[in-house]
């Protein structure tokens, strides 16, 4: 599946003659295929091969978004869009996004995890009986941590070299557009996560629960403030 995925994507950036992120329809395409390709590699090195439903569902659901509401045909770049660090910016962006994905399903496995432990220590009937088979809540939680930190710097590049290019193609860092305001909102989150974890002890489902709201927040920024917002990051290519 993968591999028709990435056929796909690859076809789309020949027929425009250019990397396939431009729009939203180019970037859901290439997103996805950067959310499960992460989720394969990181099978390398951690056994998450759990993770596989709510990766896949996830981006089921993304995909179908995209196909009902994002398609566009190929157009031409805009001229802010035509800079090298359309494709630097863009690819980190992805990642980071593909690294808070995998840290959000582990999140989210957490809470559960903690729930059948606590039915469990307390003698009471379990739900979610299946998760006895995965890793403990807190092996959940340490794997999340590593995986959003990885995210997280990521994200970091991905505010400097938008703020490089901004200067590049406006001739300003910073200007409080509503994309650049709401990609600063998402890194401080997880500044936040991380920091709360590692120096004020918030564990469990108090650390799960700031790395899920992370997420949402990457899921705003692309899915409500690139279509509802309008400013000078306008470019998913819907039209008005």
């Amino acid at each position: 599946g993968w591999g028709f995925h990435l056929i796909a994507t690859v076809l789309r950036g020949i027929a425009a003659d250019r990397v396939p992120w431009a729009n939203m329809w180019e970037f859901s395409m290439t997103g996805t295929l950067v959310i499960v390709g992460v989720f394969l590699v990181a099978n390398l090195k951690w056994d998450i091969k759990y993770l596989g439903t709510f990766i896949i569902g996830l981006v089921l659901v993304l995909q179908g978004i995209a196909l009902l509401r994002y398609f566009v045909p190929v157009v031409p770049l805009q001229p802010a869009l035509q800079s090298y660090w359309l494709v630097i910016h863009i690819i980190v962006a992805v990642l980071g996004t593909a690294f808070f994905a995998l840290g959000f399903a582990l999140s989210g496995l957490q809470l559960l995890q903690y729930r059948r432990e606590r039915q469990v220590a307390e003698s009471r009937p379990q739900q979610f009986k299946f998760l006895a088979t995965l890793p403990s809540a807190a092996a959940l939680e340490n794997l999340a941590y590593r995986i959003n930190i990885v995210g997280f710097i990521a994200w970091t590049f991905t505010l400097i070299a938008g703020a490089i290019w901004a200067e590049k193609a406006w001739g300003r860092y910073w200007g409080w557009d509503t994309k650049e305001v709401w990609t600063f909102i998402i890194w401080v989150i997880y500044a936040g996560y991380i920091h709360a974890r590692a120096t004020r002890g918030w564990r469990g489902s108090r650390s799960a629960w700031l790395a899920i709201i992370g997420f949402a927040a990457v899921l705003f920024n692309f899915g409500i403030v690139n279509v509802f917002f309008h400013g000078l990051h306008a470019y998913s290519g819907l039209g008005s």
